[in-house]
């Protein structure tokens, strides 16, 4: 009887479980544990987003900090700049107006780790702030497009800065951010809303080098081809609901970007 009793107290341990684990068992589970399972090539970032290979990450950018907003009127009007002066390998994906709100945009710019710059209009954007709330939430800045689109060139000093001090307000009040970039619409501007700019806080007037087309880059001047310091527009399609959207207009333009060895900058840190 003290044998059978024996034997079964060897069997069943000191934990009273009927069977042991072997050491090297344990250890083998628990890394494998800790081993995350293989993501197949099709479901990363990159490859779901369209592209071939991972967006390279921008380099640091430089020391020196940007003109705060508020301080533009004392160094006389704000440039106008559609270009960087850079060694470093990056360009600038700026979009206008707002109109385009595609939920798996927000996605895209997540995953990419994207510093898109989005200059807005409150009549287009209407109740579409919301959107926009978490695009900034995933890294995208928000920029000043005016209240109301309109042509600015030759409008009186009084109109043309209602319209941009106007959306820095309604951008301040929305987000608790005050813009210190603008873009006028159409690209049209002259001395009197470089002024209204200068007087709304405005550290730099932002147009664009280049911009995407059904048919590719149209660039403004200079080589037709993109070069470090771009500013670069992903133009809306209009009411094309057929045409491609924002993700693929996106997409093919990064493409463009890493055949030329470049990446995506944050347009703040340099202008």
């Amino acid at each position: 009887m003290a044998a059978v009793l024996l034997t079964a107290a060897l069997l069943t341990g000191p934990t009273g479980c009927a069977t042991s684990v072997d050491p090297i068992e344990r250890l083998g589970r628990k890394a494998a544990q800790g081993v995350r399972p293989h993501r197949p090539a099709a479901e990363r970032p990159y490859r779901r987003w369209g592209l071939v290979s991972p967006l390279p990450a921008p380099p640091k950018p430089p020391a020196r900090p940007p003109r705060a907003a508020g301080a533009a009127r004392a160094f006389g009007p704000p440039p106008v700049v559609d270009h960087v002066r850079t060694s470093d390998p990056v360009v600038f994906l700026t979009y206008d107006d707002g109109a385009e709100r595609d939920p798996r945009f927000v996605d895209m710019v997540r995953e990419l780790r994207l510093p898109v710059s989005m200059f807005l209009t409150d009549s287009v954007v209407g109740p579409g702030y919301g959107y926009f709330a978490h695009l900034r939430s995933v890294g995208a800045d928000l920029q000043n497009h005016t209240l109301d689109h309109p042509f600015l060139r030759g409008l009186p000093y009084a109109g043309q800065r209602s319209e941009i001090c106007g959306q820095r307000d309604k951008l301040r009040s929305r987000f608790g951010v005050r813009p210190r970039l603008f873009r006028p619409p159409y690209g049209s501007y002259d001395t009197t809303t470089l002024r209204a700019a200068a007087d709304c806080g405005v550290s730099a007037v932002v147009l664009w080098r280049a911009a995407t087309t059904d048919t590719g880059l149209r660039f403004t001047h200079g080589p037709h081809a993109l070069r470090r310091g771009d500013i670069l527009l992903v133009a809306s399609d209009g009411d094309d609901l057929a045409g491609p959207s924002l993700r693929e207009r996106t997409t093919r333009l990064l493409r463009e970007i890493q055949q030329e060895g470049l990446t995506v900058g944050r347009l703040q840190d340099y202008v």
